[in-house]
């Protein structure tokens, strides 16, 4: 199950996805807010996300798992 980690430390600013939704390669699956940029993380590789393990408003470190798709 690969994890899709945050790139980068900041903030949870939107989930662009829910469980169970089928993603191909480079959706946007989280969008992060750090220094007033938004940064958009994408799925690596298709697959169907399993669990979000973070909330919009909260806080990531650079790392951070916040996806896992199946």
């Amino acid at each position: 199950m690969p994890e899709v980690p945050a790139h980068i430390t900041g903030t949870v600013w939107k989930i662009e996805c829910e469980v169970g939704q089928q993603v191909e390669e480079g959706d946007t699956l989280v969008i992060l807010e750090s220094m007033k940029m938004e940064m958009p993380v994408e799925a690596e590789e298709a697959g169907v996300v399993k669990e979000i393990l973070c909330e919009e408003g909260q806080a990531v470190s650079e790392g951070d798992p916040l996806v896992i798709l199946e």
